[in-house]
């Protein structure tokens, strides 16, 4: 007594599918189990960290640094 019965919750599931379609619902299914790897694997890493870029900060800074040099070197003609 009290607990949802396997044709309630046939019911609830007949009504999900006709108010939202096999369509929505899978690709609803495929994010929140793509979510789900993602967290699991964020979980589990052992510490050790990956390089999402091709350059290191230190080469962004030296950039930033040239670029300011450059910009500040060249002369503005006016006519």
């Amino acid at each position: 007594m009290g607990g949802i019965s396997i044709w309630s919750l046939l019911l609830i599931a007949l009504i999900v599918i006709l108010l939202f379609g096999t369509g929505k619902l899978k690709n609803i299914g495929a994010d929140l189990g793509g979510a789900l790897k993602g967290f699991k694997k964020a979980v589990n890493d052992d510490g050790t960290t990956q390089k999402d870029a091709d350059f290191s900060p230190e080469q962004i800074n030296e950039k930033a640094d040239e670029s300011v040099t450059i910009s500040s070197t060249q002369e503005v003609k006016k006519d």
